[in-house]
């Protein structure tokens, strides 16, 4: 009878410590066991039958089943599975009880003092978030400052902004207007959603009318061409006011989805803490999860480079040139990102988090992406002017690339995928010739 060794894994703990293995002495290598009845008190997976090979021997006959043994490691796993189970739901249960004295504790007025908040813009985004507000509190004015007097009329006699959300009717607190004064006059709160490269333009014409104190929230993401500015350093700009309070929102976020309260999540930045917390609790609810950081500069890089990262990955859509390239590319310019960022003071963290892998993922991975789809089609052949032309919303990677660029030039900062796609877009670069460049890059060590 062949002699059955066992293996080290076999008779471990189930949950096995992280100490490294020690060298046996002579005396206590040898791990031989004689065929007959013996006890398992340890807890242990089922042992399967080991490969005659395995054992040191090319003997075909199989081991014969020891029925105490089998009957031992059953009775231990069904007690081992109750136990996980139990584990497992002590653990849930603390967290619901976490939860619930949490929310009981950070119960605050900020809701119930606000009296009137306006959103500058009437795109998708700006609507969405307008309805969410607005459905936070019928009693509140929730005033939308709109350009198009057709979207304005629409919204205010209808209450739909058919242009973007035809089969979704909008709170009747929300009333649209052409006028910057009306809308701005006596509001708690600024929800800033006009594309950013029109928001300087856009912000000193109705400067006049803005409150010094008002605190704006930016749901814009880009960087301004010709300055290279992010919003938080675009709007007291163009306001006249250094000390104009500021946070940004942003995260994984589709406008239909916010407009259909899905669960989402997003994340606030502020260098106020204070400012920070009453506008997660102006916002938070039960589909929308708002989370705070202190971290602007990353929350915004990540969120205007991750549009140009979308235009990379339609492109590999577009071509057909699979999913391994695509993960490829994708990882390739979280790394740029993050160089970038990082240079620029961000936090790493906040680049793994909601406004960086995130926002990320999303706006790579999903047809919903304004972004991605212009991607998709440049690689498909299309040019980039009739792509544009086409479409009714703004795609901010596509004027964020050069900036993004100048930027990596300024910080020294060496990003070819990002570089690729702000050449592709200048018309200097065919998406195929870029792919055939970048695969030739030199072979490096991975940082």
């Amino acid at each position: 009878m062949a002699a059955l060794h066992a293996e080290p894994s076999l008779v471990a703990p189930l949950f096995p410590s992280a100490a490294p293995r020690r060298n046996l002495s002579p005396s206590e290598g040898n791990l031989g066991f004689r065929l007959k009845p013996f006890r398992l008190s340890i807890v242990s997976p089922p042992v399967p039958h080991p490969c005659p090979c395995s054992a040191g021997t090319l003997d075909p006959e199989p081991a014969k089943e020891n029925p105490t043994l089998n009957s031992s490691t059953k009775v231990g796993g069904r007690e081992g599975g109750r136990d996980r189970r139990r584990a497992v739901r002590i653990a849930w249960e603390k967290l619901v009880r976490w939860s619930r004295s949490w929310r009981s504790k950070a119960k605050s007025d900020v809701l119930e003092r606000t009296k009137k908040v306006v959103v500058l813009g009437g795109g998708s985004f700006g609507t969405a978030m307008a309805a969410h507000v607005a459905s936070k509190k019928a009693e509140m004015e929730v005033a939308m400052l709109v350009r198009d007097v057709d979207v304005c009329r629409d919204i205010n006699e209808t209450h739909f902004n058919s242009k973007y959300f035809p089969e979704h009717k909008l709170p009747e607190n929300i009333i649209a207007t052409t006028n910057a004064k009306d809308a701005l006059l006596g509001a708690d709160f600024c929800l800033h959603a006009v594309p950013v490269q029109f928001s300087s333009s856009f912000l000193e014409g109705i400067s006049q009318h803005v409150d010094r104190n008002l605190p704006f929230i930016s749901l814009s993401k880009g960087l301004e061409l010709n300055t290279l500015r992010t919003m938080s350093q675009i709007i007291p700009h163009a306001l006249g006011n250094s000390r104009q309070p500021f946070t940004v929102l942003s995260g994984p976020s589709f406008a239909v989805e916010l407009m259909k309260k899905l669960p989402t999540a997003m994340v606030v930045a502020s260098k106020d803490k204070k400012l920070a917390s009453a506008i997660q609790q102006l916002l938070a609810s039960p589909h929308l999860r708002i989370s705070s950081s202190s971290d602007v500069t990353g929350v915004e890089i990540s969120g205007a480079l991750k549009n140009v990262l979308a235009i990379a990955a339609g492109i590999v859509e577009g071509m057909n040139l699979g999913n391994n390239c695509m993960a490829a590319l994708v990882a390739q310019g979280c790394s740029e990102i993050r160089w970038l960022a990082t240079k620029m003071g961000a936090k790493p963290t906040t680049l793994t988090g909601l406004s960086g892998s995130g926002d990320i993922m999303l706006t790579c991975f999903v047809n919903l992406s304004r972004n991605r789809t212009v991607g998709l089609r440049l690689g498909s052949g299309e040019k980039l002017d009739d792509i544009l032309n086409s479409m009714d919303q703004v795609a901010e990677g596509v004027s964020t690339a050069g900036a993004v660029i100048a930027l990596a030039q300024k910080y020294h900062v060496k990003m070819p995928v990002l570089t690729a796609v702000a050449r592709i877009i200048d018309n200097e670069l065919t998406p195929k010739k870029a792919v055939l460049e970048l695969m030739s890059l030199p072979q490096v060590e991975e940082v």
